[in-house]
This record gives C-alpha cells, sequence and structure tokens, in this order.
C-alpha cells in the first residue's frame, strides 16, 4: 500500500532541487565550507588552508555544492571565490516549513494492519 501524501519525485522538479540541496548539506565538510562562507566569500586556497584538506578533495564538494545551486562564484584572475547563494538556502527553508512546520506529525498507525 502505498502511503498518501507520498510524492512521486520524478513528477515534482522542484523535489529534485530540494533534495539535492540536502544531499549536498548532508556531509560534515561541505557544512563547514557553508559555516565558513557565512561571513565573506572565499577563493578554494583560503578555503583549502582554513579546512586542511587538499584542493582535490575541497574542489570534489564545492563541486556538489554548486551543481546544487547552494553556492555561487566568480573568477578573478586565476582564482575562483565562493560564496553562498542565499536564494536556493530560502528553497530549502520553505520546502521545511511547507512540509514539516505547517501540520504536525500524526502517529496515528490506523492503515497499519
Amino acid at each position: 500500500m502505498v502511503a498518501k501524501n507520498v510524492i512521486e519525485v520524478s513528477a515534482v522538479p522542484a523535489v529534485k532541487t530540494v533534495l539535492a540541496g540536502f544531499h549536498a548539506l548532508s556531509d560534515p565538510l561541505r557544512l563547514q565550507v557553508i559555516n565558513l562562507l557565512r561571513e565573506k566569500e572565499l577563493c578554494v586556497c583560503e578555503l583549502c588552508e582554513q579546512l586542511a584538506v587538499n584542493q582535490s578533495k575541497l574542489s570534489f564538494h564545492l563541486k556538489i555544492l554548486k551543481e546544487a545551486g547552494l553556492l555561487g562564484s566568480r573568477q578573478e584572475g586565476r582564482w575562483i571565490y565562493y560564496r553562498l547563494n542565499p536564494s536556493q538556502f530560502g528553497v530549502l527553508e520553505a520546502y521545511l516549513a511547507e512540509h514539516y512546520h505547517a501540520s504536525p506529525i500524526s502517529t496515528s498507525h490506523s492503515d497499519c494492519d
């Protein structure tokens, strides 16, 4: 039996965006990147230094954050500077507000046999 409130992921493009955002936030290193970028934009070399990781590892994680829309970047000379994308965080916040804060979680198991 399929739950009444289950959303078919492939049918709703916005859900894919939300899933990508939450997936991107599911890694401790990526959360550290987010915390550092809350203050100001930083280049890769500054992020590597502050996080004590090599550029290859950091680039992998930055790519995931950027593909999820959580980061923006700009190039200045040979350096790429990363910054947060507040509008995408707003999408995640709105999703949580709509789906979790608006209605209480039911503990009823009336559909179970």
